[in-house]
Parts: structure tokens; C-alpha cells; sequence
């Protein structure tokens, strides 16, 4: 439980993040970047687990990165169903997804 806590905080500090330095991205204010990253960790835990068993091959051909794609996707979800979040097009939930994974892989790498 408290993994799951802390990867959320960590997710609203990482969309904070991309907003600022993302033209793309826009983020009313950072408690709302905070609930975004509690959801976009829920989505994650959960639609995220059964959306990266379907395309394992393609995970497997693109070392990885396909999950950079599926990440992307479930923030589209997230601006799709959330006010205060702003993600002009795919590409651009791309670089935000890319953003949350290196704050998560460094969080998760320091603590």
C-alpha cells in the first residue's frame, strides 16, 4: 500500500514536472497533478497490468519502449476523464509518459 502511495505522489510530482517543461502538457495547479497522478497510478495498477500482457510480443521487439506507448495511451484516458489536465496530442503523452518514467526509475533507484 504504501509502494502504491508513493508511486502516485511520485506521478503527480513527474506530471508537474512535464507541465512546466512540456508546452504541450497543462496542468491547472500542482494538488491537481497530485489527484492525476493517484489516478494515472490506479490506471496503471490496474487497465495498465492487462493492456501489457496483449502486446508482450511487440514489448519484446522494441526492448521495452512499447510501454512508453501503452503509458501514453493511459494518460489520453486520464486528460480524456479529468478537468485540470491538458494533453494536446498523442505525441505529446508520449513525452509526458517518457517524463514519469525516468522521475519513477530515478525516485525508485535513490530511495
Amino acid at each position: 500500500m504504501f509502494d502504491f502511495i508513493f508511486t502516485a505522489l511520485l506521478n503527480g510530482v513527474a506530471v508537474w514536472l512535464g507541465a512546466q517543461f512540456l508546452e504541450g502538457i497543462k496542468v491547472t495547479d500542482f494538488p491537481r497533478a497530485v489527484i492525476i497522478g493517484l489516478v494515472v497510478a490506479f490506471l496503471n495498477a490496474t487497465l495498465g497490468s492487462l493492456l501489457d500482457i496483449f502486446p508482450s510480443p511487440m514489448k519484446f521487439f522494441s526492448f521495452g519502449l512499447f510501454s512508453l506507448v501503452v503509458d501514453a495511451l493511459l494518460l489520453l484516458l486520464a486528460d480524456y476523464f479529468l478537468k485540470g489536465l491538458t494533453i494536446k496530442n498523442f505525441w505529446w503523452a508520449v513525452a509526458l509518459a517518457t517524463v514519469v518514467a525516468v522521475v519513477n526509475s530515478f525516485a525508485h533507484w535513490l530511495f
